[in-house]
């Protein structure tokens, strides 16, 4: 895949996930190989249905989640990107943010072969809950991590 096609599919990509919401999950199907690989930190599948059902379960845990793209970088078959995702846990609370990043590998077709997100679990999300954030606060204060 030359740098512009790969351009153009992650545009594609992009735009799915800036407008994803609980009744279009299923267009990922569209955009992701028949083996497609996406790993987080907390999945390790393969498959469009599988995906799917990732964000599927995420709009039932949190509220109004919203992926943000903040920056993009191309480079052959494989692009970068860095991104917010923005979500409340129950309506009326005060907006959480992930902050993180996407390895992504198009194939031929232009869809996504292999996807990686990287983002910190313990300081972006666990740390938000109340008992467990106090303890990995402290712990990371121990550490000279933070």
């Amino acid at each position: 895949m030359s740098g512009m096609d790969t351009r153009a599919a992650l545009a594609r990509l992009e735009s799915l996930y800036v407008g994803l919401t609980p009744a279009r999950t299923g267009e990922l199907r569209e955009v992701y190989a028949a083996d497609a690989c996406f790993r987080d930190p907390f999945n390790d599948v393969r498959g469009p249905e599988a995906i799917e059902r990732i964000f599927s379960h995420m709009f039932r845990q949190v509220d109004s989640p919203r992926f943000v793209i903040l920056d993009r970088a191309v480079d052959g078959s494989t692009a970068w990107l860095t991104w917010d995702l923005e979500y409340r846990t129950r309506p009326g609370t005060p907006l959480r943010r992930i902050h993180g990043a996407s390895r992504l590998r198009f194939d031929a077709d232009g869809c996504v072969a292999d996807h990686r997100d990287y983002w910190d679990a313990a300081g972006e999300l666990y740390e938000s809950i109340p008992l467990l954030g106090s303890v990995l606060r402290l712990l990371r204060k121990r550490l000279g991590a933070g």
